[in-house]
């Protein structure tokens, strides 16, 4: 069994596979940090140096790595992932167990705003222009993360409920 997680960013997706790869006693990949390994860079100084084509097609080749790995696992994605060259119908080759973690822009924007400088994506926005961003971009990439077999709602849960929520969903 692989269990993918996906969402925009701060939408949960590595905060819940951990608990969620502990819950049911499976590893857990989570994307950026396996690229970030095999880059040995990080994703900001990735996108900085290389740009984000490069990054792109990487993250394509990286996401294909992990999901033919046979044993079951729990795979959290980047925020951008499902949105390009393919990548879910490629996970949806792996599995159907896919999940994807629904955030409010208002919620979003609360979990996000002291981390700007992590996050290369809104980094360089200001805290005006974020909503208006955010609302955009969740519009843009809400096609593909549509394509998630489940969708469940973050705002105002814990990740403890949220991991319920999915536990009940594979049963």
């Amino acid at each position: 069994m692989t269990i993918v997680l996906l969402g925009y960013m701060a939408s949960g997706k590595t905060a819940v596979s951990k608990l969620l790869g502990t819950a049911l006693e499976l590893p857990v990949v989570d994307l950026d940090d396996y690229i970030e390994q095999k880059e040995r860079k990080s994703i900001p100084e990735i996108f900085e140096t290389k740009g984000e084509i490069y990054f792109r097609k990487k993250e394509h080749q990286y996401l294909k790595e992990v999901l033919e790995m046979q044993e079951p696992k729990v795979v959290s994605l980047g925020g951008g992932t499902p949105c390009y060259a393919n990548n879910m119908k490629l996970i949806h080759e792996y599995t159907t167990d896919t999940f994807y973690l629904r955030t409010s822009i208002k919620e979003i924007i609360n979990r996000v705003k002291d981390e700007k400088s992590k996050r290369p994506l809104i980094s360089t926005i200001s805290d005006e222009d974020l909503p208006e961003f955010i609302g955009k971009h969740l519009f843009e990439r809400n096609a593909f993360y549509q394509q998630a077999t489940h969708s469940i709602l973050t705002d105002h849960k814990t990740v403890e409920e949220i991991v319920v929520e999915i536990k009940q969903l594979l049963n």
